[in-house]
Parts: C-alpha cells; structure tokens; sequence
C-alpha cells in the first residue's frame, strides 16, 4: 500500500517524491486547501513541512501523521503537542558547511581588519598597520553538533586551538578539539567564541552577565545559533566596555531588530540577516536528506535527524 505524503509547495520536493515507488504525494497551496482535504478524509502517513512554525503542523493529529519532518535545522516555536505520539525530524546539520565558511569568513575579517583596509585612495601610511593570525588564537565552540564540527574542522586547518563545551560533555569525534566541562572553563582562555547551540530554555540568554564577567578580554564573539542565546542588553554593556571587540551576528532576538535598534549603528557589531546558511547547494541537500529519510522510512529503518522532546532539539 502506498505511502501517503502531504508536502508543502516545494517543486524539488516534489519532483523528488513524484519520482519514488510506493509514494503518493499531495502538495495542498495553503492550509485552507489542506484542511478542505482533511474534511474530505484525507490521512497521511507524512508530514512534510519547511519550518517549525508552519501552520500545517497543528493538522498533524488530523491527518495522522506518523512522521513529521521539518526541512529547517531549528526547532524553537515547535508546538510541544507535535512531539506526542510520532516520529519528528528536523534537516540537522544541512548548512554546516556554508555556515562554518561563513563563520571562519568573519574570524578573518576580525583578524584581517576588512573591510576597513580596503582603499580608496592613496595611503597615508603602508605596512603600519599589525594585523591578526590565526594560528596563535584559540576558538571556543558552545555547541559541538555537525555546525560545530564543521567549524572546528576548518580552524584547526588554520592551526587554531580549538575548544568546546556541549550538553552531552562526550569527548569530540574530531581530533584536535578538546572538550571541557564547563562554560566558566572556557570562556576566560578564547580569542573567538562561536554559539553554535540550539536554542532551548537552557541555552537562553546563555551568555548573559555572569558569562561576560568571564570572557577574555577584546573577544571577538560570532553567533550563527539564536538570537535568544545572548542577552543583548549585556552585550551591549561588554561591548562599550572594550571586554568584546566585536559582536558578529547573523541572528537577533527579534528577527529583524526594529528600525533604530541600537545594534543597527554600534561599531563594534557587525549585523548579518539570518543569512549563513545559504548555498547554492542547499536545495538538493534538504531533498536529498528528506527523500533518504523516506527510503528509511519505507524499509522500517530508523531515521536520521530525529527530536528529542526531553532535549528541546
């Protein structure tokens, strides 16, 4: 008997799922069109949906959906009722790769001092000014997923010293990275710190007023996680003081921040739209993932990517 599937209004994902054996595919405009199938008794087997907070999830129980998949690697806004009773994924380290390039890009920018070196006009000075390497600095990771990986594989191709705090406390599967216990452990011995944990309510506001009594001095920051992670009011108090040197951030609390918002014109954060995950290639790996999670799912296996309701992630 085939497999029913309800997938949101994604040409790839479809094109991919039409191509399967043993899979029959709806892809309903909006949820008014879903729910007008759902009366008409429409069930399915899977849910495919591109964020948390889509609405189509609340139809979940209705269609009885036995496996829900969300195409983003965040899940925060997931409704707590969509975890009962099935099976949800989520697309877990899909961007790793763009995300820790684009990491490693504004390590260097910091180190690099760019763009401010850029000319446009003659100098008034050459060769004066001290620059930053790499080699001789120390990475921080919160966070030791595929995201974290990634990052770390490439700072330690730039010879960094690489550390890490994460939930689990296991040791790294890459070698050269050296997990330690706790965050008051880290803090105070890196060069840059890299969020790169999911946001749950242990995460929020992680790196607060106790965490920025502790960090090294002129660190450079860069979160790629969840705006949530930082509170904002104390980072702004650490970067006026000279403890930050720089607040690269590529997500806020609220996204986007309100027109004004002091973060907008500080000197010393360098705001990015959400944006580190993008690739050319990000297509095909998110139905690349889902079509294989699929074929497990066909043969009984078990699926990669799988919530933990008890983590938050």
């Amino acid at each position: 008997m085939p497999v029913t599937v309800v997938a949101v209004p994604n040409p790839k994902v479809t094109a991919a799922l039409d191509a399967m054996e043993g899979v029959e595919v709806l892809s309903p405009q909006n949820v008014e069109e879903l729910d007008a199938h759902i009366d008409d008794g429409l069930r399915a087997d899977v849910l495919f949906v591109m964020g948390a907070r889509d609405p189509a999830l609340s139809r979940a129980d209705r269609l009885g959906a036995r496996w829900v998949h969300i195409g983003a690697t965040g899940i925060d806004g997931l409704a707590p009722e969509v975890l009962i009773n099935r099976t949800v994924t989520c697309g877990r380290g899909l961007s790793a790769v763009p995300i820790a390039e684009f990491v490693m890009a504004s390590i260097l920018a910091f180190e690099k001092q760019l763009p401010s070196l850029w000319l446009s006009a003659p100098p008034e000075r050459r060769g004066s000014i001290r620059l930053g390497e790499l080699s001789t600095k120390t990475l921080g990771l919160i966070g030791l997923g595929g995201i974290g990986l990634a990052v770390a594989r490439r700072a330690l191709a730039f010879d960094m010293a690489v550390l890490a705090v994460r939930r689990s406390g296991a040791p790294s599967e890459l070698p050269g990275v050296t997990v330690l216990d706790s965050l008051d452990a880290l803090l105070p011995r890196v060069d840059h710190l890299v969020l790169a944990a999911p946001a749950t309510a242990e995460t929020s506001s992680l790196i607060g007023v106790p965490a920025l009594g502790l960090i090294k001095q002129g660190v450079h920051m860069v979160n790629i996680a969840r705006g949530s992670l930082i509170d904002q009011d104390a980072l702004r108090g650490a970067l006026d003081d000279d403890r930050v040197a720089l607040a690269s951030l590529d997500v806020t609390d609220p996204e986007p921040l309100p027109e004004g918002h002091w973060m907008y014109s500080h000197p010393r954060v360098h705001l990015t739209p959400h944006i580190s995950w993008s690739s050319p290639d990000a297509p095909r790996r998110l139905v690349a993932s889902f079509v294989d999670n699929l074929v497990r799912f066909l043969s009984g296996q078990p699926l990669e990517g799988v919530v933990h309701a008890e983590h938050g992630y």
